[in-house]
């Protein structure tokens, strides 16, 4: 029996089948327009994510020659806080998905955070009050729509991350249903009580009629529809994308780390039962819900990682794909100190701050596409140092130990390498680099009988490199100091 994995992506939608012994069949992809209606802001259109995400299961199917028949479950895993609201009663959006990058609500957050509010959101979410959370966008779509409101409050609105969307779509409305992770992302759901918090969703005026249900990670989420696939297939797991490549990465003990490398770079590092409240404004989050425990964790977010590559690309147009990035970076001036500080949606941990925007330091004359090639990739490695010298700082009694990486960038072996040597630690990749899908599948397939128990997935973790430090620890000190000026003379510059 197969496991069909849906990953339901910022850029793209993707259906990855798994064979009984958790190996990739096959997968499909489909990429859908980013829409900017203004500076700052960034959405979807609903039907663009569920075409795609319908079309990738079809086509995923018929590629591997697997019928409905021979798939045991569905494993949904997506990108988190990204905001959705639709008609109950005719499923259909009122607005736009309001996304995860979108910076619309940074004035509501500020009038937030100076009215006192930000210790008890942090004490009960494990979060900061940032635009980056799903809160203040709901808030904004409840004031845009004609009686939203009060629509809300009559219960005739559904509120949803991409999770219960798609739950909702592939159910034909049967199922308002999300699991443990994506409900931690929302500012709405207190992880101390394992509930939604009827005090804070008081304070953005969300009526709690449109929340959805909140689950284990493998669960019984429905059934996606005969007339979709060929037959009924049960929904039996779902995470969030950074938490379902925690587990594809079978982080399951304290201070198992790993960092993923998409659009945006998010580092987790488990923090078991307890939840670590950190003093370096990293976020505690779930970092999966089973058999009704929760493990916790906490989590670095980055912004911008692979979407610096894409800029590259389409915004200065010096490179046409993203694999001519590592050649350029070997040909790049070794003696230029190029610090590429890519803040072109804010900046987020360790910094948190919403109007910073991109720079550049230290261009010369000399100055060209190789070096800007070698910061853009340098960027994510410093970036994830951020990251994990706090963690470290905040995990006290728990050794922080070897990053393991996953994610379209973790393919550059340059920047692999680079990134061991700004750590000055080691860095392991995967043999299946498709993580936050298996971590889905696996939820699901677990569920289903036919995947193995947590220690057995642990045992079938597989290396296929291990990356060691090999630059002078002088040298590293040196370019990580540059990199904090950098950083400093942009958040001072902000705005």
């Amino acid at each position: 029996m197969s496991v069909l994995a849906i990953d339901q992506g910022t850029t793209s939608s993707r259906a990855i089948l798994f064979d009984d012994a958790m190996q990739v069949q096959a997968i499909a992809q489909e990429e859908f327009p980013q829409r900017f209606p203004r500076s700052g802001w960034v959405e979807h259109d609903p039907s663009d994510i569920w075409s795609s995400t319908a079309a990738t299961c079809r086509a995923v199917m018929e590629r591997a020659g697997i019928r409905a028949e021979e798939i045991a479950a569905i494993g949904i895993t997506n990108q988190r806080e990204t905001v959705m609201l639709w008609d109950r009663r005719t499923g259909e959006p009122v607005h736009n998905a309001i996304v995860w990058q979108d910076r619309r609500t940074a004035g509501l957050c500020h009038d937030l955070r100076e009215a006192g509010h930000e210790s008890m959101i942090r004490s009960r979410t494990g979060l900061i009050i940032d635009p980056y959370f799903s809160a203040t966008k709901l808030a904004w779509l409840l004031d845009q729509i004609e009686d939203g409101r009060e629509r809300a409050r009559r219960g005739e609105l559904a509120f949803g991350t991409i999770d219960s969307f798609l739950i909702w779509k592939l159910t034909g409305g049967r199922q308002h249903l999300t699991d443990a992770t994506n409900a931690a992302r929302t500012m709405l759901y207190n992880i101390v009580e394992g509930r939604w918090d009827p005090e804070i969703c008081a304070l953005f005026d969300i009526p709690m009629a449109i929340l959805p249900e909140v689950r284990d990670c493998a669960s019984d989420f429905g059934m996606a529809r005969a007339d979709l696939f060929g037959r009924e297939i049960p929904i039996f797991g779902v995470a969030g994308d950074q938490q379902a490549a925690t587990l594809g990465q079978a982080c399951f003990k304290p201070g198992m780390v790993k960092s993923t490398y998409g659009t945006g770079c998010f580092a987790l590092v488990n923090t078991g039962a307890e939840r670590v409240e950190s003093r370096n404004r990293l976020l505690t989050t779930v970092a999966y819900q089973l058999d009704g425990e929760t493990c916790f964790a906490l989590e670095g977010s980055i912004f911008v990682a692979g979407a610096v590559v894409q800029w590259l690309r389409d915004g200065l147009k010096i490179i046409r794909e993203a694999a001519e990035t590592q050649p350029l970076a070997e040909q790049a001036d070794p003696h230029q100190q190029v610090y590429l500080v890519p803040a072109f949606t804010g900046l987020g941990a360790p910094y948190w701050d919403a109007e910073a925007r991109g720079a550049i330091h230290g261009l010369t004359r000399a100055t060209g596409p190789a070096e800007l090639a070698r910061a853009a990739l340098e960027s994510v490695g410093y970036q994830t140092r951020d990251l994990m010298e706090a963690m470290a700082a905040d995990m006290d009694g728990i050794s922080v130990g070897t990053l393991r990486v996953d994610g379209g960038m973790s393919a550059n072996d340059w920047t692999m390498q680079f990134l061991s040597d700004i750590l000055g630690a080691p860095v392991d990749r995967p043999r299946v680099r498709e993580t936050t899908a298996l971590g889905a599948a696996w939820l699901a397939g677990m569920r289903a009988g036919v995947y193995p128990d947590k220690a057995g997935f642990a045992a079938a973790w597989a290396l296929d490199k291990e990356f060691t430090p090999r630059m002078k620890s002088a040298l590293r000190d040196d370019k990580y100091a540059g990199w904090k000026d950098a950083v400093r003379r942009t958040l001072r510059n902000a705005g």
